[in-house]
């Protein structure tokens, strides 16, 4: 059996005022770091092989954050299980969007990455986790879309939508190559 628990980083300056972050590379506010923390101490007391970050600083930042209060080292970093590209509207809240483009912006081509393409990515990520790292029990420090798009995708049945608080962990097990998903978005460290 492999098990996976998938992380959302810390909460960033761009997360509070409600800026889409994409793939821009916004750090960890104090409180990012707090939540980090909290989440690391958590872990300390469970059973872990390895971490696995996306390459943008919030993700990494948090992964270092809770290996070191685990004794555990970041494996790698994979661009994977970067966030959703969001083109245009990198950097922007919903009201500058709709200034700018109007209440159907959504409906434009802003140069966003489709929702399938982030889903495949993250669904072959995992799979290639699960193949590499078979038997293993993996941390993987990511990204809410990616996160939440990956789950919609390789569990449909369970989860025609998703949503992902910071820090939040999300538990997959594979067994015989059937996913199941066994903890979604908890938060109980920040409590």
């Amino acid at each position: 059996m492999t098990k996976i628990g998938l992380i959302r980083h810390g909460i960033t300056e761009w997360n509070v005022l409600g800026k889409a972050q994409g793939i821009s590379n916004i750090p960890l506010n104090e409180e990012g770091i707090q939540q980090a923390i909290k989440l690391g101490d958590r872990l300390s007391s469970e059973e872990w092989d390895l971490i696995i970050s996306s390459d943008l600083s919030r993700a990494k930042k948090t992964a270092i954050i809770i290996g070191s209060k685990m004794n555990l080292s970041v494996d790698y970093l994979d661009k994977r299980i970067r966030e959703i590209n969001c083109g245009q509207i990198e950097g922007t809240t919903e009201e500058e969007r709709v200034i700018r483009w109007g209440r159907n912006w959504r409906d434009l081509d802003l140069g966003m990455e489709r929702f399938e393409l982030v889903a495949k990515r993250g669904i072959e990520f995992i799979e290639d986790i699960a193949n590499l790292h078979k038997g293993k029990r993996v941390l993987v420090v990511s990204h809410g879309a990616l996160i939440g798009l990956t789950l919609q995708h390789l569990i449909p049945e369970r989860f025609p939508t998703t949503y992902i608080e910071n820090t939040s962990i999300t538990v997959l097990q594979n067994i015989e190559d059937v996913w199941d998903c066994k903890l979604y978005n908890c938060t109980h460290h920040l409590q």
